[in-house]
């Protein structure tokens, strides 16, 4: 039987009669945009994470423009950020008029290196962007110390990353701003597009509100050039019957991680969690140099299997301005070429991560 690499279908199964009454109740309302179900969703998120509130806007993307607006961020300025991560990262930052400054990863756990971080700062550099990758926070205290030392912001990727934890503190909590999506494959997924924007910068977080609203508090008064992007009240109704369940469906994602880190064979690095830290899995990614085979054999059984980020944002052809090339990030190209995330969701058996292991064994030996 095919295994796939997620299963919208199966964790939709599990909240449907929630799921649609809250979506009927909407229909039925007649309020689609910025309705009582974002408001209490907004509440009920910045609750969750101990922030001092939250924001939705449309999607991810849009909320790390924002965000970097709202802290006056924008052309002439530097955000330090990693080459290992979706495209949307330094894109943000191109949006808002900055500059995308890379610096190369950890090895241990693919986040950005805060050693390298604080060597690339200049006189121009205005934030740090970390990115908390497939569910790991990045190492929030030792970035945390380059910006109170350089007078930095620190704006939180963590669109990946819904109920992670870094020494007790939520992921969306560690930066003056922090930036979640509800794309649907995310641990907290909505039924279509959504962000949220959260942190502990109350006066930015307002900025933020009027941001996605063409730049007014009131729809009368324009302040500042804004932008279009709200969270819709069906996806918020979506996503408050999900922040219900979302922690249950980590603990199972966690433990499928356990029963890879018992059955894979020792060649293959797994993820490599710090002390202090959870991880939630949005995906399992794997590295080996034999990549490319383990991969061919998964597929050949049916099993789903991805390489991500396999171009390096540092060699994307829309960013060939900042004049990188092979070789300027060592460590997140030899990622690049090695990772592979293996089927991760909180439906999965121990027998069906048993079969899984025991075909990635087979293809080593391919």
């Amino acid at each position: 039987m095919a295994i796939g690499l997620m299963d919208i279908q199966g964790q939709y199964a599990e909240v449907s009669e929630r799921v649609e009454t809250a979506v009927l109740a909407v229909l039925r309302s007649g309020r689609f945009i910025l309705g009582p179900n974002v408001q209490a969703f907004e509440d009920e998120a910045a609750a969750y994470l101990g922030t001092a509130g939250a924001v939705g806007v449309a999607n991810g993307t849009d909320g790390l423009t924002i965000a970097l607006r709202a802290l006056d961020i924008g052309r002439g300025d530097e955000v330090i950020t990693t080459p290992f991560t979706f495209y949307a990262t330094a894109e943000a930052i191109a949006q808002a008029g900055a500059t995308p400054v890379f610096v190369d990863i950890s090895p241990e756990t693919l986040t950005i290196d805060p050693d390298k971080a604080a060597a690339a700062v200049t006189s121009r550099t205005k934030a740090i962007m970390p990115v908390d990758l497939f569910g790991l926070p990045a190492d929030a205290d030792a970035l945390a110390a380059i910006a109170q030392e350089r007078a930095l912001a620190i704006v939180e990727d963590a669109c990946q990353a819904w109920g992670a934890t870094y020494h007790g503190r939520r992921a969306g909590s560690l930066g003056d701003l922090a930036v979640f999506s509800f794309f649907p494959t995310k641990n907290l997924g909505g039924y279509g597009d959504g962000g949220l924007v959260t942190g502990r910068d109350a006066e930015a977080l307002q900025k933020v509100r009027m941001l996605r609203f063409h730049g007014s508090r009131d729809k009368v008064d324009f302040e500042l050039l804004g932008y279009n992007s709200r969270l819709d009240e069906l996806q918020a109704a979506v996503l408050r019957v999900e922040l219900s369940v979302v922690d249950a469906w980590n603990e199972r994602r966690q433990r499928v991680a356990d029963w890879y880190a018992h059955y894979l064979p020792t060649e293959v690095q797994r993820p490599n969690v710090p002390d202090g830290c959870t991880h939630v899995y949005h995906l399992y990614v794997v590295r080996t140099p034999q990549r490319d085979a383990v991969a061919a054999a998964l597929k050949a059984r049916g099993i789903a299997c991805a390489a991500y980020y396999t171009r390096p944002l540092h060699l994307q052809p829309a960013l060939a301005f900042l004049g990188h090339a092979a070789g300027d990030f060592p460590v997140a190209e030899r990622a690049a070429r090695e990772n592979l995330a293996l089927p991760m969701h909180p439906n999965l058996t121990e027998e069906q991560v048993r079969e899984i292991a025991t075909t990635v064994a087979e293809g080593l030996r391919s």
